[in-house]
């Protein structure tokens, strides 16, 4: 647990790293410099005076510092939810496989439980960490040390619901982000309309223009935070649903596979 705790980690930290130098290299290579070109170009056509047509280009729109941070946390989170995904789906590999093989018919004694217990010891070390293995194991051992099938079943919910309670946990980074995307979204909206304050004595004097390309980043860091953010939530609900869904029949698996099967002695 504690080496796959730290794998994730490095895992999350790299995926930050590489998230900042791709988002930062289309920044700087792509989208400002077309940004920069096309607001040159309409204040060109305004020096010369012609009539502006203004519209919304897409680098205008993303070229801030706000809108930026914002891609570089998204892609984070995704890539976070990624793994967890990945992960999730190996562990729901594991319902479509016949991990005890107890006949239709048969009876298991507590001093059986133990014999039934080789085969899921003798899986590799990581499959023993994943839910459904680890939820039989300690079924197994408590019936063999119990005879109980009320402990058992006891056990297999507890194990359940811990498991669901660490992945609830497990997601508190991606809702932080989730929280933290509107949040920078909503910095770029102080910021814009504290820029268009501060140029408000140009536009008394007849030039609104730096009021305008102001207010353009206070409205445009908003909108796509809130875009981002829409991303994000519609993912990670997403992926709580199949986490849910992974702890539920996981617990049919052992009541399925396992419970039904036992007699007390």
């Amino acid at each position: 647990m504690k080496q796959r705790m730290s794998s994730e980690f490095i895992y999350q930290l790299f995926a930050l790293l590489i998230a900042i130098i791709v988002v930062h290299a289309l920044y700087v290579g792509i989208i400002r410099p077309a940004a920069k070109a096309h607001l040159e170009r309409e204040a060109a056509q305004a020096a010369a005076g012609e009539e502006v047509v203004a519209t919304r280009s897409l680098a205008v729109v993303l070229g801030d510092y706000e809108q930026e941070s914002c891609f570089i946390l998204l892609i984070w989170a995704l890539a976070i939810m990624g793994y967890k995904s990945r992960r999730g789906s190996r562990e729901r590999a594991m319902l479509d496989r016949r991990l005890l093989d107890i006949p239709e018919g048969t009876t298991v004694l507590p001093q059986d439980a133990r014999e039934y217990s080789r085969a899921l010891e003798a899986l590799p070390e990581v499959e023993q960490d994943y839910l459904l293995p680890r939820t039989l194991i300690s079924a197994l051992q408590r019936f063999a040390t119990t005879g109980s099938i009320q402990a058992v079943s006891d056990t297999i919910k507890e194990n359940c619901e811990i498991e669901a309670d660490r992945l609830d946990t497990e997601m508190s980074m991606v809702r932080y982000i989730a929280w933290a995307i509107p949040s920078i979204g909503f910095i770029g909206t102080v910021r814009g309309i504290g820029d268009a304050l501060g140029q408000a004595y140009k536009a008394v004097e007849g030039d609104i223009s730096g009021v305008t390309a102001s207010l353009g980043v206070a409205f445009n860091s908003t909108f796509v935070a809130l875009v981002l953010s829409i991303i994000l939530m519609f993912c990670m609900h997403q992926l709580q649903l199949s986490q849910e869904r992974l702890v539920l029949d996981s617990q049919r698996y052992a009541d399925k596979r396992l419970l039904r099967f036992l007699v007390a002695s």
